[in-house]
Parts: C-alpha cells; structure tokens; sequence
C-alpha cells in the first residue's frame, strides 16, 4: 500500500473518524504531546518527506478529520502533531462529528487516491488498525468521493479551527 503514497498522480485525500489511535499512543510523540512540547515539520520524518516532495510536484495531500466536543485526548495529539503535516505540505482540515452524523458521513477511516482507489481502515474498539482493504470497484469509490465532497466543503481550516477550540492543556 505505501507505494500508493508515491505513485498517486493528483490526490491522495483521508477521512479519519477515530477518538484515538493505538499507534499514536505507541509513537514517540505522545510522551512529547503529554509534555506539552508543540509539533513542527520535521524533515527527518519520512511522512513529512514524500508529503513535501509530493507537493512539490503539484500533487495534493488532504485530509478531514472528525473531532468530538471537546475534544478528546487521541484528537488533541492529532490536532497537535497535525501542525507538522500542515507545514509538511498537507491541507488539513476538522469537522465536528456532530456535523458529519449530520451530513451521513461514514464512520470508517479511508484514503482515497485519485478518485479512483479506495483504501478502508479495518480498526477495533481500541483504535488498533488490524489491516486494511483496498476497493477499486466504482460503488465504493463514487461512496468516497461523496463523502470527501461533503466533509471537503463543511470542514474547517487547521488554523482557523485550532484558533475556535479553547485548549484544554
């Protein structure tokens, strides 16, 4: 699945609907995030990497993710260590989940590339990813580009969410 990351000619766009992740818990990072040390681009970090390189060449990295009121610890790491994607290349942006229910978003995580292959996140209660399933069969991508569409256009900016959403650190 990672060359999908490198070979992707236009976009490769994220729905992340989870609370929390097992593998965000696991990373270095959290401990950082627990200290209260902020996130930036690092460029020694491989996402950071192909993210710049990818954009370089005019290729665009998006991503929704979803965040309860308030929200919770697992969405503060992500809205923290998210700045580094932003400044890394990526456009990320946040929908209350309240707004997506609303909207009938789907509560699974996917990747879409291109608009045309879909890659589903399997993940248990405990935000662990057990594998993922990628679809190229027209239903289920023409599902995805309706759901990216429709958290595209009511989602907010990173910065202009982060500047709403009082911390609770």
């Amino acid at each position: 699945m990672t060359d999908l990351f490198e070979d992707f000619e236009h976009t490769a766009w994220r729905l992340e609907t989870q609370r929390g992740y097992a593998s965000d818990r696991l990373s270095p990072s959290w401990e950082r995030f627990m200290r209260g040390e902020s996130f930036g681009f690092n460029p020694e970090s491989s996402w950071h990497a192909n993210v710049r390189a990818q954009t370089r060449q005019g290729k665009r990295f998006e991503r929704v993710r979803l965040v309860d009121d308030p929200p919770t610890e697992g969405q503060r790491f992500l809205m923290a260590s998210g700045l580094g994607n932003v400044e890394a290349g990526e456009d990320i942006r946040n929908l209350y989940r309240s707004e997506a229910q609303r909207l009938g978003l789907p509560n699974d995580d996917f990747w879409l590339f291109d608009s045309r292959t879909v890659v589903k996140f399997v993940i248990d209660d405990h935000g662990v990813t057990l594998g993922v399933r990628v679809l190229d069969d027209p239903e289920a991508v023409v599902r995805a580009c309706q759901a990216r569409d429709a958290a595209w256009h009511h989602a907010i900016a990173t910065a202009e969410f982060h500047a709403r959403v009082p911390s609770s650190r």
